[in-house]
């Protein structure tokens, strides 16, 4: 089975054209069910894609399920399987596709946590000090919350990716789509400080070379970056966040100063309008919040009333 996931991971990337963060996770979820299905001796020896029924695979993810697996994540790794073994079936590999008549879990709609503007400020100041180190972590969250950066985009960066003096920055993308977005003076400031902490060195200058660095001197990852945001959010007085609520923050924030859905569109690279619009949602639950908290005739005297969706009739 491995030579078959070797073959599907090559196709993805020749073919499909899938980001690097698409072919890790795809890897590493085939990987996960060939181990599942030896350590619970479902067969001994060289497991085949072919032999791999229904019922193992419908095993393998209420084993992840009692593990605690999120429904998103369940969800993403039966679409790995099911697109897997479509694969196998056009190259004739196998005969059926055992993912197929397996029903997704459903994934609730959850509105995204979004910092206030005075969080998204203090978050920001949380790191201190002038080693290389703490100007990089002031640099890495001014560049999340100013340009909407997925966390994969951001540690992709590299030094010929900035254009300073325009005030743009090249990021690249989901499906390796590509789209050029502004960056704000502040976090020009706070990259043009890092770099200059760095020791003088032929690769800090190279146009190659990237942008955010690990104590090693190596490109910075994405795990390291939500370590990052978690340590200086969690000082914030709803605690930790991702660094997905950083690129949250940046939409909404834009769509409450009045930029339109267009534009917000374009800079979070998103491939459709109505992915985008689910801020217009958000906005409004926080100004029904605001609402409820301080007009006096919100809600009954000393009474406590959490607002419901409502559809008007």
């Amino acid at each position: 089975m491995e030579d078959q996931i070797r073959t599907f991971v090559n196709f993805l990337e020749a073919e499909r054209n899938a980001s690097r963060e698409t072919v890790r996770n795809y890897r590493s979820d085939l990987r996960q069910l060939a181990s599942f299905l030896h350590a619970a001796g479902h067969r001994s020896g060289p497991l085949r894609a072919a032999a791999v029924t229904t019922e193992q695979i419908r095993a393998y993810l209420h084993w992840l399920d009692r593990k605690g697996e999120k429904a998103s994540s369940l969800a993403r790794k039966l679409a790995c399987l099911r697109s897997f073994y479509r694969f196998l079936v056009r190259e004739g590999s196998v005969q059926n596709n055992p993912a197929e008549g397996l029903r997704s879990p459903k994934i609730p709609k959850l509105l995204p946590r979004v910092l206030t503007k005075d969080d998204a400020g203090a978050l920001m100041d949380f790191p201190t000090g002038e080693s290389p180190l703490s100007l990089r972590d002031r640099a890495l969250l001014e560049t999340l919350y100013s340009t909407g950066a997925r966390v994969s985009e951001a540690v992709g960066i590299n030094m010929g990716d900035l254009s300073l003096v325009e005030g743009l920055i090249h990021l690249r993308g989901k499906g390796r789509k590509e789209r050029v977005v502004p960056i704000g003076h502040v976090a020009i400031d706070a990259i043009t400080r890092y770099r200059e902490s760095l020791a003088v060195s032929a690769v800090r200058h190279q146009l190659s070379a990237p942008l955010f660095l690990n104590h090693r001197g190596g490109r910075i990852t994405t795990r390291s970056v939500a370590r990052i945001v978690a340590q200086y959010s969690r000082l914030l007085a709803g605690g930790a966040v991702s660094p997905h609520a950083l690129r949250h923050s940046f939409a909404t924030h834009l769509l409450d100063e009045g930029a339109d859905l267009r534009s917000i569109q374009e800079m979070l690279g998103h491939a459709s309008l109505s992915t985008t619009q689910k801020y217009t949602h958000l906005a409004a639950d926080q100004l029904a919040a605001v609402y409820d908290r301080a007009h006096p005739r919100a809600r009954p005297s000393g009474a406590a009333v959490t607002r419901k969706d409502h559809k008007p009739s």
